[in-house]
């Protein structure tokens, strides 16, 4: 008789899948010098366990900083599924403050679905997308999840979805206002955004 196994009651959810049929763009960024905020933009989808289950977050941040990443939080939206919408709609709020020249992502589906690289094509932003599991190509993303979930996701117990979106509100204002950061000069990103 074959073991069954154990499984989590919670297995690990799937962020990055990709759809068939969807156009999938080559990787602009390989040896790519970034001079300019707004020249690039990248965004990623992370997890977050609740207690009835997961929820999803996506983040688009800007890369650019006197020569160092600058991660900065454009626009940031929380869902309960990981439909295309809710990475649409975080995609809008941050066209409406600016536009990068390259926006970057993974193959995800809701990345390269219709309404998200419409929007992109609209504005005349060039579409860059990782290679297929070369997740160092989307690192300061990966960076960003792993604090986020060191400084606020694991030391807050979310109750609910509406509980987990006013704490991550806080602390991304935290992040982008008020937190310094070592490779800017202890300046906070939004002081080195704004001076360029």
């Amino acid at each position: 008789m074959q073991s069954m196994g154990l499984q989590a009651i919670y297995p690990k959810p799937r962020t990055s899948v990709a759809a068939p049929g969807h156009r999938i763009y080559p990787y602009l960024l390989r040896n790519v010098t970034i001079e300019r905020v707004n020249q690039v933009w990248s965004t990623d989808i992370t997890y977050i366990r609740l207690p009835t289950g997961w929820i999803y977050l996506v983040a688009i941040m800007d890369w650019k900083s006197r020569g160092r990443p600058l991660g900065r939080m454009v626009a940031w939206q929380v869902s309960i599924n990981l439909d295309s919408d809710f990475c649409v709609q975080a995609l809008g709020r941050a066209l409406q403050r600016a536009c990068p020249e390259v926006f970057n992502s993974d193959q995800g589906s809701q990345f390269t679905s219709a309404a998200f690289t419409d929007l992109l094509k609209a504005q005349q932003i060039r579409i860059s997308m990782d290679g297929r599991g070369r997740c160092f190509d989307n690192i300061l993303l990966e960076r960003l999840w792993r604090t986020v979930k060191y400084e606020e996701v694991y030391l807050k117990e979310y109750q609910s979805v509406s509980a987990a979106g006013k704490s991550l509100a806080a602390y991304f204002e935290f992040y982008n206002q008020q937190r310094p950061h070592a490779a800017l000069n202890n300046q906070t990103p939004a002081a080195v955004y704004f001076e360029h």
